[in-house]
């Protein structure tokens, strides 16, 4: 057989079911043997886009994505969505066509090995017909154990040649242990030792807690300890309907109430979260704190600088359970009814929205949005001023992805959102973006409409670059420097063949959600919002005010 046929049942055998990416002379030999073997491929407009698509199928699936690529610049376009995905620890593939084996004369030759250096990913390079089996499986070994992206390289003139049939492909998935990493008997004890002795318990669940399954086991030690839940920001709002406890996210994202009620805290327990400077505020959350911290890494060290005071490397719901047995006392901790009338004050929306002509209140759209849509439609959330609206006010129990903080990549978030949804099944999804960023990859919105991908896309628009607008106002700088004019995205988006509306309004955003929910389909919202409303991240981190 050719050598892009084993590639193409290598990657069938590693359980591929859905490729993204463009097609070109290096990579369609390969695509065809997809096709062939019945894996989906969806083509997109930009290579850098089906990258970001794959993050997002890879982050819902919880396994490797793939993406595939030409040689040359197909390969160089990928280089902001790869970075994205490196900081977020996605496990991703990239099959990459590359030029003949050893000709720089070639108009498309890039040396990729550097180039994948750069964007912080593996590498693996076909250098010979009989490695096609070894490298697709060195890749999603790579890709499933450090959890990150690897790039293939498949010179085409290898791709073309014969190889004799390899036999039974061993897939990646038979060379790793999948048992759960039993907590060490010591651990467990120091770290009740820790907890028992203390009177002001805060559970901090991470994205790794949600993963591992330990949501009955946190909730059952913070009934123990009388503690207060809160989550990474990759965790927003899980299991918020189920305990009155529920302090939100640990953080700069945090309510006042929040941030207040944290500083008590005389232990961290964090669960599936590596309490990096975000989720700590560099310390200033938890002063006065011991830490107990299980993970699954060998260690970590905090954003604080510090270590835990007590590490438990272990699975997040195999640790809880023994920690749980290992404590015998109840506390009232901070499970009062003080307390619990604070956190619910802190959810309730402010007395007036700032009023303007033909633009809504940001924190009334969002309150609308998580009003209207039912809890079983996931969000995605992108990053700029914009997005720290519903990062905060959400509050629907909802499946949440989050992009910020990686990389600081304007524009991923619809891509990632496509690819959640084609993961999910086709199930509807929506994301909340700023105008600038659906307008760095409107071209993708045209792949949701060929693909029926049922994506709500609710753009908070301000015209202009939202972040650089208030940070200019701070800084003394023209802000209007930061503004750009956009047109009715919602007659936009139905041009390119899906649904949209333009709203002002309240009764207008409504209705256009009701469409929706109605009957899902690609759908673009274009909600106008006023400028005159900054959000409480900027208050905090431009001009030191909290409210």
């Amino acid at each position: 057989m050719k050598v892009h046929e084993a590639l193409a049942q290598a990657f069938v055998s590693e359980g591929t079911t859905d490729v993204f990416g463009m097609m070109g002379d290096a990579n369609m030999h390969w695509m065809n043997g997809l096709a062939r073997r019945g894996v989906r491929l969806f083509e997109v407009r930009h290579e850098g886009s089906g990258l970001g698509m794959a993050d997002g199928w890879a982050r819902t699936a919880g396994r490797p994505g793939v993406v595939t690529t030409t040689s040359g610049p197909g390969v160089a376009q990928l280089a902001t969505s790869m970075i994205v995905a490196s900081r977020a620890r996605t496990p991703l593939v990239a099959f990459c066509g590359e030029t003949a084996w050893g000709d720089q004369e070639a108009v498309q030759y890039l040396d990729q090995r550097r180039f994948a250096a750069a964007v912080e990913c593996e590498f693996v390079h076909l250098s010979r017909p009989d490695l096609a089996n070894e490298v697709v499986q060195r890749a999603f070994y790579l890709a499933r154990t450090q959890s990150r992206p690897v790039m293939i390289s498949a010179p085409i003139d290898v791709q073309q040649q014969d190889v004799e049939d390899p036999g039974p492909y061993l897939a990646s998935t038979e060379l790793i242990t999948t048992s759960r990493l039993v907590p060490d008997p010591a651990r467990i004890e120091q770290a009740a030792g820790i907890v028992a002795a203390s009177k002001r318990v805060v559970v901090i669940a991470g994205r790794g807690a949600r993963r591992s399954g330990a949501g009955e086991a946190i909730l059952r030690l913070q009934e123990q300890t009388g503690a207060l839940l809160a989550t990474t920001l990759q965790a927003k709002n899980w299991l918020c309907d189920r305990t009155e406890y529920h302090v939100g996210i640990s953080g700069l994202f945090g309510s006042r109430v929040a941030m207040e009620l944290l500083q008590e805290a005389d232990c961290v327990l964090a669960v599936g979260a590596s309490l990096n400077h975000y989720t700590t505020e560099h310390g200033y959350l938890f002063p006065d704190a011991r830490y107990v911290q299980i993970d699954t890494a060998p260690h970590l060290v905090m954003g604080n600088g510090r270590a835990a005071d007590c590490y438990v490397q272990a699975d997040a719901r195999s640790a809880l359970d023994e920690l749980s047995a290992a404590l015998s006392v109840r506390v009232e901790g901070f499970h009062t009814d003080d307390v619990r009338r604070r956190l619910t004050a802190a959810l309730q929306p402010p007395e007036q929205y700032e009023s303007e002509p033909g633009r809504l209140d940001p924190r009334e759209a969002i309150h609308v949005l998580d009003a209207a849509l039912p809890g079983e439609i996931g969000l995605v959330l992108g990053s700029g001023h914009q997005t720290d609206f519903g990062t905060m006010l959400f509050q629907r129990s909802r499946d949440v992805l989050s992009n910020y903080g990686m990389f600081g990549a304007i524009g991923q978030a619809p891509l990632l959102t496509i690819g959640a949804i084609v993961a999910n099944g086709g199930r509807p999804a929506f994301v909340v973006e700023g105008d600038a960023s659906f307008l760095m990859h409107l071209s993708e919105f045209e792949t949701a409409c060929r693909y029926d991908l049922p994506i709500l896309v609710v753009v908070m628009n301000d015209e202009g670059l939202g972040a650089e607008y208030h940070k200019s106002k701070a800084k003394g700088l023209d802000p209007d420097l930061a503004l750009i004019p956009t047109p009715e995205l919602g007659a936009v988006a139905q041009a390119l063949g899906g649904g949209g509306a333009t709203v002002r309004d309240v009764a207008e955003l409504r209705a256009a959600l009701a469409e929706y929910v109605r009957a899902p389909r690609p759908t673009v919202i274009d909600v106008r919002i006023t400028r005159n409303v900054l959000s409480v991240p900027y208050r905090r981190l431009q001009y030191g005010e909290d409210v």
